[in-house]
């Protein structure tokens, strides 16, 4: 079994500097913009091109790419290195004719995703500007994608887990920057965030090249879709990028019906799902992008053996950190959030409305995590079908109930209904598994990640406390605040792990251990 440690703790600690600064990023947004019209239009605008970042970016780039790199790799670096730059030049070429598409039928595409906007006019005209604004993002997180994809396979997690942390910095300078002074030239203050995102796309990208050129990528002038390599990623990147655009309309559908809901609604959801994502990012996307390239070079080499056994161990590991990041996370989410958002235009309502979505959301982090370790395996096998059927299954489920409980719960309705989809997606997965690697006993498993939740409640409950006691004791400066969240989440994971070691999960040791050793 190969030790994976190594290569999620260097993408973690790359990954752990860009969360927090995303998450810095979004304090600076919240101070400046609060909550309301214009930031329900940035938030809705934005999800557009992130519609599809996903597919040709990121997740369906790197499952169909990294394993076809890891084959050729093993034959040349010149191979790999012609593969790489056909499929460099194929993207920019799509995705850039994609991108001015976009830029065109704005306005009708914002009339349709953000269909309850249409009521306001000047609220759907500026999400429209904004979206043309944004579009070119897409292209140039594709590319920041690509360069993550090829580093990946050289085993370099640290530069591409980074990376965003450049986006970050730009999205927190630029509107800070531009602020004074598209007020005093009657420009809504909001396009400082959007030139942002622009500015950071394109930087995620340009961070990366000389780490490329250091693992020996050398561009060639190559474009060729009927190369057979090509056509292995095309095959492969076909049914996951199936399987996601099932979910880029779930989030599609997700953001119509959210318009419809009271003002604020959709901007409470996106700052929960900022927070959400710290250890989501963090470690469930870690252990799954660190695995991929190991599992890809195990069924490459035929060891059966050592895929079913470096899965056992992602998955150990991967509820390991993110069960307890999220448990604890959901015990103080009310002092987090409010730390985070509760300033300038940022009110105390916005504080317990984003908290509430945020426990919600926060508790199918592992489920979710998961489905990334698992897929791994069947795309490492150049298998997207079974991914794509449960994505679609998952995706129904997730629609079906947003509709229902909408009418009950509200906003809330969409962050539970994420989560429920996310369990019933990774219950797919787990069911088909043994047509690729044979038995596969997820007992041990689910027994596992039952007492680590037992663990992390009574961590989170016991950090609940102290932080309600400390805040009592020192009261709420900024500062205070920080020092009572820091000493309860230590406190809380401290509790953790010797409740852990009570229960018996021996493991925790080890990955205690892997962590800190060089």
């Amino acid at each position: 079994m190969a030790d994976i440690t190594k290569g999620v703790r260097a993408f973690a600690v790359g990954t752990a500097i860009s969360r927090v600064l995303g998450l810095a990023r979004e304090s600076v947004f919240a101070y400046l913009y609060g909550a309301g019209r214009s930031t329900d239009a940035f938030n809705a605008a934005f999800r557009i091109p992130n519609l599809l970042r996903d597919l040709f970016a990121e997740t369906a780039l790197s499952a169909a790419f990294v394993p076809v790199l890891t084959e050729t790799k093993q034959k040349s670096k010149a191979e790999q290195n012609l593969v790489a730059s056909n499929v460099f030049n194929i993207l920019l070429i799509t995705v850039a004719a994609l991108v001015v598409l976009g830029i065109i039928f704005a306005p009708s595409i914002v009339h349709v995703i953000a269909f309850g906007f249409g009521k306001f006019p000047d609220k759907i005209n500026l999400t429209a500007t904004l979206t043309s604004v944004m579009f070119p993002f897409l292209l140039f997180i594709a590319l920041a994608a690509w360069a993550m994809g090829y580093l990946n396979t050289e085993q370099e997690f640290f530069t591409p887990s980074l990376a965003p942390a450049f986006f970050n910095i730009l999205s927190i300078v630029t509107p800070l920057v531009l602020y004074a002074y598209l007020v005093k030239q009657g420009i809504d203050p909001i396009f400082g965030m959007a030139i942002g995102v622009l500015l950071g796309g394109l930087m995620q990208f340009l961070i990366q090249i000389p780490m490329l050129f250091r693992k020996g990528f050398h561009y060639k002038l190559y474009l060729n879709v009927a190369d057979p390599n090509f056509r292995k990623i095309v095959l492969l990147f076909i049914p996951v990028a199936m399987g996601l655009a099932a979910s880029r309309i779930n989030v599609a559908v997700d953001t119509f019906l959210i318009s419809l809901l009271e003002e604020r609604s959709m901007t409470w959801l996106n700052y929960a799902f900022r927070i959400m994502h710290l250890p989501l990012g963090l470690f469930g996307v870690a252990v799954g992008t660190v695995a991929l390239p190991t599992i890809s070079k195990f069924v490459v080499e035929k060891k059966y053996d050592e895929v079913k056994a470096t899965l056992y161990d992602s998955l150990k590991l991967v509820f390991f950190l993110t069960v307890s990041t999220s448990i604890i996370i959901a015990f103080l989410s009310y002092p987090i959030t409010r730390i985070i958002y509760e300033r300038g235009r940022f009110t105390t309502f916005d504080t317990y409305a984003t908290t509430q979505a945020l426990i919600l959301y926060i508790i199918g982090i592992p489920f979710a995590a998961a489905v990334r370790n698992v897929a791994a395996v069947y795309y490492a096998h150049k298998d997207a079908k079974i991914p794509m059927y449960a994505s679609f299954v998952a995706v129904g489920f997730n629609i079906v109930l947003n509709l229902i409980l909408m009418r009950i719960i509200g906003y809330r309705a969409f962050p539970l209904s994420t989560t429920i989809s996310s369990l019933v997606n990774i219950l797919l997965l787990f069911h088909f598994l043994t047509h690729k690697i044979g038995p596969f006993n997820i007992k041990p498993i689910a027994h596992y990640y039952m007492l680590l939740v037992i663990a992390a409640c009574v961590g989170g409950f016991f950090g609940m406390l102290i932080n309600q006691f400390l805040s009592s004791t020192l009261g709420v400066s900024f500062f205070y605040q920080i020092v009572t969240i820091i000493v309860s989440g230590f406190v809380s994971f401290i509790i953790f792990y010797v409740v852990c070691l009570v229960l018996g999960i021996h493991e925790v040791k080890s990955y205690v251990k892997r962590f800190i050793k060089r």
